[in-house]
């Protein structure tokens, strides 16, 4: 009878965080994101958040914890309890290269985080000040490699992807030109415009409306194929530079320790709603595209990321101190 009775507490022991895994979820979900309103990864976070809070009939809620290069948010869901309640919603920057770049320990993904899955893929765009006499991406990488070139490229912040592919454009064509680095995208953009600097490398959903307004002129793309909304424009592949491809991702991260039941389920879900073709959609108009992955394709891919990256950062001593 003792037997029996140790037996049935054990079970019930372990069914306990089963049963509870399996109710998840029964109160608000928190998206947790590095940046402020507006911008791709909010604008991602929004589409997603309202996709799931219909498939899990609770609330998924964007809070924006915008700051040290996305430090705060990621230190903030990185210390948050594992219980499913909390998940980080971050880009390249704060998810893989922040704690280098700033040089401060706040996390560090393969450790403090659970990969959950891919939300969204943006390309970039590398344009010109119409001003400027280049034509093709040729042309600009000739007067490059010139010693005394003028070129200066805006940079919305040291780290960014903006930045880290000028970076690794210059150090695989031999070219070079001076960076000049910004306090966000928005003044970067508005010295473009101005013809205060040259060139820079931008979002194709930020880019498209001034490239199609002849503000300023595109020349390659960073994407592995020819985008749809600038078919004339190559891509840096096709243009000289083989298996050169990057995109900005946006992607769900979740604190260390959160039951893999939950993290499958969420990774589910938006494997689902990430192949809606209205979702698709949706993610079109901000020019990008919408791609899940399961958390053991997401964690390769960053792992990925992180080897081609974090060389770049560490060879161009890209700090921002």
């Amino acid at each position: 009878m003792r037997k029996f009775i140790a037996l049935s507490l054990a079970a019930a022991c372990v069914a306990a965080p089963l049963a509870a895994q399996a109710e998840w979820p029964d109160k608000p979900v928190r998206l947790v994101l590095p940046y402020p309103p507006g911008g791709n990864v909010d604008g991602a976070a929004r589409i997603v958040s309202e996709q799931l809070q219909q498939a899990f009939k609770q609330p998924f809620i964007v809070d924006n914890r915008p700051g040290a290069g996305g430090m705060i948010a990621g230190e903030f869901v990185a210390k948050a309890a594992p219980d499913g309640y909390t998940f980080f919603m971050g880009a390249n920057g704060p998810i893989l290269f922040s704690p280098v770049i700033f040089k401060r320990k706040a996390y560090d993904w393969r450790k403090d985080f659970a990969p959950v899955s891919s939300v969204s893929f943006t390309p970039l765009v590398l344009q010109v000040h119409p001003s400027t006499p280049y034509k093709t991406i040729a042309e600009f990488i000739a007067e490059g490699k010139k010693p005394d070139n003028k070129l200066t490229m805006a940079s919305p912040g040291a780290g960014t992807q903006n930045h880290l592919v000028s970076e690794y454009l210059q150090r695989e064509s031999g070219a070079h030109w001076t960076t000049v680095h910004y306090k966000g995208n928005a003044p970067a953009t508005t010295d473009l415009l101005g013809g205060q600097v040259q060139f820079n490398f931008d979002q194709v959903s930020v880019a498209g409306p001034f490239i199609a307004q002849g503000k300023t002129r595109a020349l390659a793309v960073t994407s592995p194929q020819r985008l749809p909304q600038l078919p004339d424009v190559p891509t840096l592949a096709e243009s000289g530079f083989k298996d050169f491809s990057t995109e900005t991702f946006t992607g769900v991260m979740a604190p260390h320790g959160t039951p893999a039941e939950i993290v499958n389920r969420l990774s589910s879900a938006l494997q689902k709603i990430l192949a809606d073709k209205a979702v698709q959609d949706r993610f079109q108009v901000l020019g990008s595209e919408a791609r899940g992955m399961s958390p053991d394709q997401f964690g390769k891919f960053l792992d990925k990321e992180d080897k081609r990256w974090i060389p770049i950062i560490q060879q161009a001593n890209i700090s921002a101190e």
